[in-house]
């Protein structure tokens, strides 16, 4: 398979929805993409202003300081104490990454690449472009011989389910014992909401809880996209097994997927400062608060979504019904159908819009409920 393979980028079989949902009197209010809305924290514009002189090529390993602002951030965020600047690397946003790493382990047809029933379909596209064999499954036992990467997502996107230490445990043993590198996408692990996750630090698969003092054949992915709203600078990193670190900065190396230098200036800046952060994720639980209520008020069903910036609903239909009936509203969604086969009657909310359009969208289905 290559490049030219690749199926059809799926939303654009959203468009005659969205069509209908800008047709609205009041507008549309789009809850379909996670794209965010709130301005980038003033600290970090400001530490990527200052570093506008970048005339010299950027290092793909990262500069010292932000190296140490990665090492810093795992150990006061994540409870993953005692990494060194040669376990992280910085990486061009992590859906590259997400995307790629099958290509940069070296993996191909013939080999497995396990991911979430639920899932962002990149981590299927990284399967498919090396002729790797994508198999969907969330139970450890369900993961086949020949299983190279196994990806896990906690928060989930989109359905927000969280993984806890033991299941966290319970997946990395199971790797190990079929010799694959087991890659944790962690990037809502600031947003955690239920349950336990409500006080509780969302785990991390480099927690010692789950690995004790043992990172071989484990990454930990992170993007600063949702938590610092640095979409558009593509700022995210990977933090593991300091011989698997070794051999993707070196493929990185020869590709060229480095991180501009005022990124990784702004991006240490961010990763030290933790007021933004929880300013952000209070933004996200009051849009959250409102729009949970008045989904389920109009007959939506709230599945998972302890954690993340998703709320994953159903009506218990198609989805694309559930589409059209909200593109009536004005609201657009994502369908479910998008994330896997599994999930034909769910439909994906993003928070990710101001306080002003969820609070119309929390209207528009309450009066319809």
């Amino acid at each position: 398979m290559s490049v030219r393979d690749l199926d059809e980028y799926p939303w654009d079989a959203v468009a005659p929805y969205a069509a209908r949902a800008q047709a609205h009197p009041a507008g549309i209010v789009d809850l379909s993409i996670g794209s965010p809305v709130d301005a980038t924290p003033q600290v970090v514009a400001d530490a990527l202003k200052a570093a506008t002189d970048a005339h010299a090529y950027p290092q793909t390993v990262g500069t010292p300081a932000l190296r140490e602002a990665i090492v810093d951030w795992y150990a006061r965020r994540r409870g993953v104490p005692g990494l060194s600047v040669a376990e992280v690397l910085p990486t061009v946003g992590s859906k590259e990454l997400v995307a790629l790493l099958p290509l940069l382990l070296g993996l191909g047809p013939g080999d497995v690449v396990v991911h979430p029933r639920a899932a962002y379909p990149t981590y299927e596209v990284g399967a498919k472009l090396v002729g790797a064999t994508p198999v969907a499954a969330d139970d450890p036992a369900q993961w086949p011989d020949g299983t190279r990467l196994v990806w896990l997502n906690s928060p989930g996107n989109p359905d927000g389910r969280v993984l806890g230490v033991d299941e966290l445990r319970a997946a990395v043993s199971r790797a190990r014992e079929l010799g694959a590198v087991v890659a944790s996408d962690e990037c809502y692990a600031e947003l955690g909401w239920e349950g336990p996750w409500a006080v509780e630090r969302v785990p991390s698969i480099l927690d010692p809880r789950v690995v004790g003092d043992d990172r071989s054949a484990v990454l930990s992915v992170y993007s600063l996209s949702k938590q610092s709203n640095l979409a558009g600078y593509r700022a995210a990193l990977l933090a593991g097994d300091a011989a698997l670190v070794a051999r993707l900065l070196t493929a990185r190396k020869h590709l060229g997927l480095m991180l501009p230098a005022p990124v990784q200036a702004a991006m240490a800046v961010a990763l030290r400062d933790d007021a933004h952060v929880a300013a952000q994720r209070e933004r996200y639980r009051t849009r959250r608060d409102v729009l949970r209520p008045a989904l389920e008020a109009a007959g939506l069903r709230i599945d998972h979504s302890e954690g993340g910036l998703y709320l994953w609903a159903t009506e218990g239909r198609d989805a694309w019904e559930s589409m059209d009936r909200l593109a009536g509203l004005g609201i657009l969604a994502g369908p479910g159908v998008f994330y896997g086969t599994h999930f034909p009657q769910h439909v994906r909310f993003s928070l990710t819009a101001t306080d002003e359009r969820i609070a119309e969208a929390a209207r528009r289905l309450t009066d319809a409920g």
